[in-house]
């Protein structure tokens, strides 16, 4: 198998080029650290996999993710790397071009959105390219298909030849003469090949982190004796500059001005009413509640009720007649109907929802409005030590806390890319959605979106508070630059919008299939079972027991229901699992019956103050695992569980008696 290294600089539309060329789909957006870790796929027909690496401006890493590019030239096999370069933006492109060059495997650079650089009313020579650059270059458009199938040719034909590229930048003499002694001395101690020690060499010289680490962990000697020499020479500037100098005489020799430009300036236009300092917040949160609007109002909800009297009705009583026909024993029975199908069905029923919450934040990332709404929170992250990239992770974690986590790696300092990470669980995945729904259904159907709009927007209200105390308590002074292109407004694509749905949507079927289903087996044997044996009735189960048993603990914040306390324990497994647990312990076929009996049991201040709880406690299993794992210590994974526990209980009491003081019910 012949492996395939694709490398390029954020925004650059690699992830969506790597979904052409692999027949296969990958998360995209329009921001800065998307691909947070290497995606692989294959070539249809082929014997070329592809690995997708995270977008980086140099092979000098600042974070996390920037660092498994450049570990992954030193320490992974890749026979061939595809640098994917913005054909609008080449000048700083290139840069990184030049530096996977220099490692001298066989490299075809794809000159992708090729679109907007003839928007500019530019065009370049590419036998001029070709040549300076010592390889292939093709012109592609990856957002429209266009000079793929040009480009897999290309590595179709070069599969069976492999021909090193022939680039070869001069730098200075004392450089020259540095890299040339550094070589000897690595081939001669260390048996590298001249190709791979001469890149070494320059990376060293670059001060790039990764290969300084790599010297010391390999004990290079040739390099690590010389390290005070080539910094007392700034060598790292001078590489810097000669390759600048390279690329804009390069750049110069093969431009062409096409006759008629057809750019246009409504991607200015509108980012002048859209990132305004005034106007910016006000439009995102506007943006949100119509998204709401169409999630809970107008499309998502609608479609959930025809779902919901498909499972309560049809399918709940064609069960229950077949078993009852085949004789099934009263345990099989109860578990099926009143278990799997109550408690698994009445998750599924949220699907429509949760897919058009999906849709639309799908429609805002391909359309180019998503890296907008980073900047635009930029000023407010300020004021609480972070900055913009800061709120990337933070979006994701709309779609799921896990992926936002693990998108924190692309903060550069330590302790801000901590405080993102014990922030992001505050924010309001789509996990509890389906609670939201049927509570907002059963006390708030007027003001459904209102509602929920309220608690998104206490998540990062809540997320930013802590920001500010972690700032101060972390002495977290320090801070990232924020840099992010914001790219030309598209008009969202159907498939792209339809792929980028069932991405996000499909885990929470997967979900719905393994940890819900477990989860609601598990709750249907503690509502089944007792102290005695087989629960007369759910009043005298496990579940009630324990439920009772901390009645107390939770009647200061409105909740007087041991049932929504047994939701609110298995909530820790998976958040979807609360609904799937009210619907086993309440014993009802369906949301809409379900809609009715908590009716009975919250008054709209308690269940208010339960939502607000669901949002912010303890989160859920999977993450606090990849806290974990992206801190590196259960340290950090304990500390957010009890202070989330801490704050949820504590806002909860304040919302709930504070509503009861003015008058409130």
């Amino acid at each position: 198998m012949t492996t395939i290294a694709l490398f390029g600089n954020p925004n650059t539309g690699k992830t969506t080029l790597f979904n052409r060329l692999t027949d296969s789909y990958a998360y995209m957006g329009n921001w800065s650290g998307v691909t947070v870790e290497k995606k692989v796929g294959a070539i249809k027909n082929s014997q070329l996999a592809v690995v997708d690496l995270p977008g980086v401006y140099s092979l000098n890493p600042l974070t996390k993710d920037e660092a498994v590019a450049t570990n992954f030239l030193l320490n992974e096999p890749q026979d061939i790397i595809l640098n994917v370069a913005n054909a609008a933006q080449l000048k700083r492109n290139l840069l990184l071009s030049i530096e996977l060059l220099e490692f001298g495997k066989p490299t075809i650079i794809a000159l992708n959105m090729i679109d907007s650089l003839r928007k500019l009313g530019i065009s370049y020579n590419l036998d001029v390219l070709r040549h300076a650059f010592g390889c292939n270059l093709v012109a592609t458009n990856a957002r429209g298909n266009k000079g793929v199938q040009d480009l897999k040719q290309q590595f179709l034909q070069a599969e069976p030849d492999l021909t090193p590229n022939t680039f070869k930048l001069e730098y200075s003499s004392a450089i020259q003469t540095a890299i040339k002694q550094a070589v000897r001395g690595l081939q001669r101690n260390y048996n590298l090949g001249e190709q791979f020690a001469s890149w070494l060499a320059i990376q060293f010289m670059n001060a790039n982190k990764a290969v300084i680490t790599y010297a010391k962990e390999n004990n290079l000697t040739p390099l690590l004796n010389q390290q005070p020499y080539y910094e007392a020479q700034h060598f790292a500037d001078k590489i810097y500059q000669a390759r600048l100098e390279f690329i804009e005489a390069t750049l110069k020799e093969a431009r062409q001005q096409a006759q008629n430009p057809r750019i246009t300036d409504i991607t200015a236009k509108i980012d002048r009413v859209v990132t305004n300092p005034v106007l910016g917040l006000p439009i995102f949160a506007g943006i949100f509640f119509l998204m709401f609007k169409l999630t809970f109002d107008w499309v998502g909800t609608p479609l959930s009720n025809i779902l919901d009297q498909f499972i309560s009705g049809p399918l709940s009583s064609s069960a229950n007649q077949l078993l009852t026909t085949l004789g099934a024993l009263p345990f099989l029975h109860s578990l099926i109907v009143d278990g799997i199908i109550a408690g698994v069905g009445g998750v599924l029923v949220f699907m429509p929802q949760i897919f058009m919450l999906f849709a639309c934040i799908s429609i805002l990332e391909d359309s180019g409005y998503m890296a907008r709404a980073a900047l635009v929170m930029d000023k407010l992250m300020s004021l609480v030590g972070l900055n913009g990239k800061a709120f990337i992770p933070l979006i994701i974690g709309f779609g799921c806390n896990v992926p936002g986590i693990m998108a924190a790696r692309t903060i550069e300092q330590p302790k801000e890319r901590l405080i993102t990470t014990l922030i992001s669980p505050y924010m309001s995945c789509s996990a509890r959605l389906p609670i939201y729904s049927l509570f907002v259904a059963a006390f708030f159907s007027k003001h459904q979106a209102a509602i929920v709009l309220s608690l998104y927007f206490l998540g990062i209200a809540v997320a930013l508070v802590l920001a500010k105390i972690y700032q101060s308590v972390f002495h977290s002074e320090e801070t990232s630059v924020f840099m992010i292109e914001l790219p030309e407004y598209h008009m969202p694509q159907a498939n792209i919008i339809l792929q980028g749905t069932w991405d996000k949507g499909k885990g929470f079927i997967h979900k719905a299939g393994t940890v819900i289903f477990g989860g609601t087996v598990m709750i249907w044997l503690l509502s089944y079972l007792g102290p005695s044996g087989v629960a007369t009735n759910v009043g005298q189960s496990f579940s009630a027991l324990i439920g009772r048993s901390l009645l107390p603990l939770f009647h200061p914040i409105g909740i007087t229901s041991w049932e929504a306390i047994s939701a609110i324990l298995t909530g820790v497994l998976a958040k979807e699992v609360v609904g799937s647990t009210l619907m086993v312990l309440y014993h009802t076929a369906g949301r809409s019956m379900l809609v009715a009996a908590l009716a009975h049991l919250f008054t709209p201040l308690s269940a208010y103050a339960f939502l607000v709880f669901i949002l912010l406690y303890i989160p859920c299993f999977a993450t606090i695992a990849i806290i974990k794992a992206e801190t590196g210590t259960w340290k950090w994974a304990a500390y957010s569980v009890v202070v989330s526990l801490l704050v949820a209980y504590g806002l909860a009491f304040f919302i709930y008696q504070g509503g009861l003081l003015i008058g409130l019910r």
